[in-house]
C-alpha cells in the first residue's frame, strides 16, 4: 500500500471514525436519557393523577357509603310498596348530594323505586355489562367510566358509580344504587396533570376502553395495549409503539382502581426534537473533519510523501553506486528540506569515504602480506613442543616432559580467541596446568588444593579470570614467605551464582598495600598485560560481561593470608 493511501487511511481510523462514533453514541445516549426522563417525568405525573383520581373519587364513595346506611333508604328498599312522601325525598336527596352528582337511582331486587332527575330502568340496568360485576362485588362500589358505560357515544359523559345496598342489620342484599357523576370531576383531575406538548394522558380498562383521556378526543374508542394482556404486569413500565398511526412512548401506570390504567403518550418525534442538535453537530463535526482531511492531504501530505518518494529513490541509486544528489523543490523550511540536505550530504559523504576506503585497502593488503611474513603459526609452537616432549621421553626425563605438557596445554587456552567462555573445568585445568608449571620455577616451595565440584564442572564462565589471581598470590604471597605456602581454590554453588575463592596462607597486607596494588596492578604485571591479565582487569571484564553484581572482592589482613572470592553467573550454554 502506497503510503499517502496509509496517511489517509490512518486519518480515517483515527479521525473520521471516533468522531462518527462519539456523534452517534452521543446523539443515541441523549436520544435514551431524554426517553428515560421522560419516562420519570410521566410516571410521577401518572402517579399524582391518580392519587388526585383516588381522592376525587372517594369523595363521592364516602357520600354513598353514608347514604346506603341511612334509614329512610334501608325502610324503602326493605318496603318496596312503602310510598316516599316529599319529606323523605327530601332526606334521601340530602344524603345522596355532592356538587358533581347530576343525579341516582335507587333500586329494589326487581324495580326503580326512586330516581333524582334521571336514572335508568331496572330492566335496562341488569342488561348493563357491569351489572354483574356490581353484583359480585357484594356492596363495594364499582366505577364505570363515561368511556365504558356508553355515555361519551351519546354527547353527555357521565361518570357512573354503582352498588349494592345490604340490610344494615342482617347484611342482605336489599337492592343497590346508581349514582351519575359528572365528568368535570375527571376534567378536574386530569386538567392539572403534568404533560409535554402534544402529549396526552388516556384512563384506560382492561378491556381496552379509553375510560377516559385528557384531551377529550378519544373516550370510548377501543385501543390495543400490549400490557393488558400481560398479567404479571402489576407495576411501572414502558416501551415505544405506534399510537394512532404515529410512533409515541408510551408509559404505563396501574390505578388504585384495579380495572383501570393510566397510560402517557409522547410522540417520539418531540423526545426526539431535543437531541436534533446533538445530532447536527454530529454531522458538522463529521464535515468539518472531511474538509480538513482533505486540506491536510492536499497541502502537507502530497508534499511529505513526494520529499519521501524523492528520498527513496536516491537510496535506490545510491545502492546502485550512483551519488547523485537530489534535485531540490520548492523550500518550505521544515524537517523535509532538512532530510534533502542531510541525504544530499550523506551521498557525498559516502562517496568521498569510498573513494578513501578503497585508497586505505590497498594500504591494508601491504600490511597484512607484511604481517603475515611476522606471524608465528601457533601449531609450529604446538609441534616444536610435541617435539621436545618426545626427546624429553627418550631421554627419562619426566620433568622436561611434564612441563612441556603443561605449557602446551596452558598455551591451547591463552592463545585461543575464538572461544571466550569455556567450561569451568577447563579454567580449572588451565590453573592446574599454570601452578604445575610454577612447581618447577619454585623449586616446590608451594602445594596447592583446588576443589571444584562435579554439578558446576560444565557451568560456562570467561576464560582466564582464576589464574591472574593465582599468579598474583604466587608473585605478592608466596614468593616472598620463608616457610611453605599454600594456595586453595574452592569452587561452591551459590544458588543462581557460583562463588570461586582463592585462599593463600601468605603474609596479608592491610588497605593501604591493596589499593597500591590494585592502581598498579597493570603496571606491575608488564609480562601479562598482552594478555589481559591483573586483579583490575578480571574484575573490569566480569563486571563488563556480566553486569556491575559481579566480579571479585578481596579480603585480607596483615598476618592472615589472603581470600579473594569471584562472583560469576550460572552459565548453561
Amino acid at each position: 500500500m502506497k503510503l499517502r493511501r496509509k496517511i489517509l487511511l490512518a486519518i480515517i481510523l483515527l479521525v473520521f471514525i471516533p468522531v462518527i462514533l462519539m456523534g452517534s453514541i452521543s446523539y443515541f445516549s441523549f436520544s435514551n436519557t431524554m426517553e428515560k426522563k421522560s419516562t420519570n417525568f410521566y410516571w410521577v405525573s401518572l402517579l399524582e393523577t391518580d392519587r388526585k383520581l383516588n381522592y376525587a373519587l372517594n369523595e363521592i364513595t364516602n357520600i354513598s357509603n353514608s347514604a346506603i346506611t341511612q334509614q329512610v333508604i334501608q325502610e324503602t328498599l326493605k318496603e318496596p310498596t312503602f310510598v316516599v312522601t316529599y319529606e323523605q325525598r327530601q332526606e334521601i336527596n340530602n344524603s345522596i348530594n355532592h356538587p358533581m352528582i347530576s343525579s341516582f337511582g335507587l333500586y329494589s331486587k326487581d324495580k326503580l323505586l326512586y330516581q333524582y332527575n334521571d336514572a335508568m330502568t331496572f330492566d335496562s340496568l341488569s342488561h348493563q355489562d357491569w351489572y354483574e360485576a356490581m353484583i359480585a362485588a357484594e356492596g363495594r362500589p364499582i366505577w364505570i367510566g363515561p368511556g365504558e358505560n356508553g355515555s361519551a357515544s351519546t354527547g353527555k359523559p357521565v361518570l357512573i358509580q354503582a352498588r349494592v345496598i345490604k340490610d344494615y342489620y342482617s347484611l342482605e342484599d336489599i337492592g343497590a344504587v346508581v349514582i351519575y357523576v359528572k365528568p368535570d370531576i375527571l376534567d378536574q383531575v386530569f386538567w392539572d396533570t403534568a404533560t409535554l406538548k402534544q402529549g396526552d394522558i388516556l384512563l384506560v380498562n382492561k378491556q381496552g376502553n379509553i375510560v377516559f383521556d385528557k384531551s377529550g378526543e378519544h373516550i370510548g374508542e377501543r385501543t390495543d395495549f400490549p400490557f393488558l394482556t400481560d398479567v404479571e404486569t402489576n407495576e411501572k413500565g414502558y416501551y415505544v409503539d405506534k399510537y394512532l398511526g404515529e410512533k409515541s412512548l408510551i408509559t404505563f401506570l396501574p390505578s388504585h382502581n384495579k380495572e383501570w390504567y393510566l397510560v402517557a403518550i409522547t410522540p417520539s418525534k418531540l423526545i426526539a426534537s431535543e437531541s436534533i442538535n446533538i445530532r447536527n453537530i454530529a454531522v458538522i463535526l463529521v464535515l468539518v473533519s472531511l474538509i480538513s482531511a482533505f486540506l491536510f492531504d492536499r497541502y502537507f501530505v502530497r508534499r511529505l510523501v513526494r520529499s519521501i518518494i524523492s528520498a527513496v529513490n536516491g537510496m535506490k541509486r545510491v545502492q546502485q553506486g550512483i551519488f547523485v544528489p537530489i534535485p531540490p523543490m520548492v523550500r518550505s523550511e521544515d524537517e523535509t528540506d532538512l532530510l534533502m540536505d542531510g541525504f544530499n550530504r550523506m551521498s557525498k559523504q559516502i562517496s568521498e569515504l569510498i573513494e578513501q576506503v578503497q585508497v586505505e585497502q590497498a594500504r591494508k593488503k601491504e600490511v597484512e602480506l607484511q604481517a603475515l611474513v611476522a606471524q608465528i603459526n601457533p601449531h609450529f609452537i604446538y609441534n616444536s613442543l610435541e617435539s621436545i616432549n618426545s626427546m624429553a621421553v627418550l631421554q627419562g626425563n619426566k620433568d622436561i616432559s611434564k612441563m612441556v605438557v603443561s605449557l602446551g596445554r596452558l598455551l591451547r587456552i591463552s592463545i585461543s580467541e575464538n572461544q571466550q567462555l569455556i567450561p569451568l573445568s577447563m579454567e580449572m585445568d588451565h590453573v592446574r596446568h599454570y601452578l604445575d608449571i610454577q612447581k618447577y620455577r619454585f623449586e616446590d616451595k608451594f602445594s596447592y588444593q583446588i576443589e571444584i565440584p562435579e554439578s558446576l564442572k560444565y557451568y560456562k564462565t570467561q576464560k582466564l579470570i582464576v589464574q591472574p589471581i593465582v599468579e598474583n598470590a604466587l608473585y605478592h604471597a608466596i614468593e616472598p614467605m620463608e616457610g611453605r605456602g599454600f594456595i586453595s581454590i574452592t569452587a561452591r554453588d551459590g544458588e543462581r551464582d557460583i562463588l570461586i575463592d582463592v585462599m593463600d596462607n601468605g603474609p596479608g597486607f592491610d588497605q593501604e598495600t591493596l589499593m597500591h596494588l590494585w592502581s598498579k596492578d597493570r603496571g606491575n604485571l608488564k609480562k601479562y598485560r598482552e594478555n589481559g591479565v591483573g586483579l583490575k582487569n578480571v574484575h573490569e571484564r566480569l563486571s563488563i560481561r556480566f553486569g556491575g553484581y559481579y566480579g571479585i572482592m578481596i579480603c585480607s589482613s596483615p598476618g592472615f593470608g589472603s581470600i579473594i572470592r569471584i562472583r560469576i553467573p550460572k552459565i548453561n550454554t
